[in-house]
């Protein structure tokens, strides 16, 4: 059968909504951004006529080829997020075609997006990924337990600052991804540590981090009464991948 993209989209905002309404917040404050890993352009373009404006991609190769066809093809501009694990070798291509970057995980491709950037001439929106599980086969800053250890918690708040000075990038929040779980709401600590730890941020370092990047197609309810700002939703909106890929 093929799949409703424009009624998945329905149920999905419609669950966003039902989050929001359970805590109080205005559903205006959260953004969709559709996870098109894998997916051919036609679906992309399906889901911008339904109202999509933020996309996100893992792989720069894909997405290259993707992003000028779509953007082509939509009667509204996207927004362009990268989302996956991003080698420092394409490191200039990511800053070609992506309006976002949310996958910086450390200090040195910090450095490096910032030396390209102004190469490039130009200023991109960043999100530090942060660990906040602690599972090994995670990237981002280490960000387990940051709230009692206070080794990991200087360590992080230092690469916050850090990663803040950099030119050519505007730190603009935090991004995790929470692990495989059986039951959804066993994320919501791990939500409630980011939405805790940007708090701690703002506090001490004395600048605004706006954005809060969390919640997938399995638990981005939970996110959303957490705090999230954006949720990354793929299944739920495209179906099952087409090939191996995040969503």
């Amino acid at each position: 059968m093929p799949v409703d993209i424009a009624s998945n989209l329905s149920s999905v905002r419609t669950m966003i909504e039902e989050a929001c309404l359970r805590t109080g917040r205005d559903p205006k404050t959260v953004t969709l951004i559709a996870v098109s890993k894998t997916q051919p352009p036609d679906a992309l373009i399906a889901a911008a006529a339904a109202g999509i404006v933020h996309f996100g991609e893992n792989r720069v190769e894909e997405a290259e080829i993707k992003i000028p066809i779509v953007n082509q093809r939509s009667s509204h501009p996207l927004t362009w997020h990268m989302i996956g694990h991003l080698q420092g070798r394409k490191a200039k291509d990511t800053l070609l075609v992506f309006d976002v970057i949310e996958s910086l995980d450390t200090l040195k491709l910090g450095e490096r997006l910032s030396r390209l950037a102004g190469e490039t001439g130009r200023t991109i929106d960043v999100l530090m990924e942060v660990n906040v599980s602690g599972e090994t086969n995670k990237y981002g800053f280490v960000a387990h337990n940051w709230q009692e250890n206070p080794d990991i918690r200087r360590t992080l708040f230092d690469s916050v600052r850090q990663i803040a000075s950099l030119p050519g990038l505007h730190l603009t929040g935090l991004m995790t991804m929470a692990p495989i779980v059986a039951q959804m709401e066993e994320t919501r600590p791990i939500f409630a540590s980011l939405a805790a730890l940007r708090v701690a941020l703002q506090s001490e370092l004395g600048f605004a981090l706006p954005e809060l990047s969390m919640g997938m197609t399995d638990d981005f309810p939970i996110a959303v009464e957490e705090g999230a700002t954006s949720v990354r939703v793929g299944r739920a909106i495209f179906g099952e991948r087409i090939a191996q890929g995040q969503g």
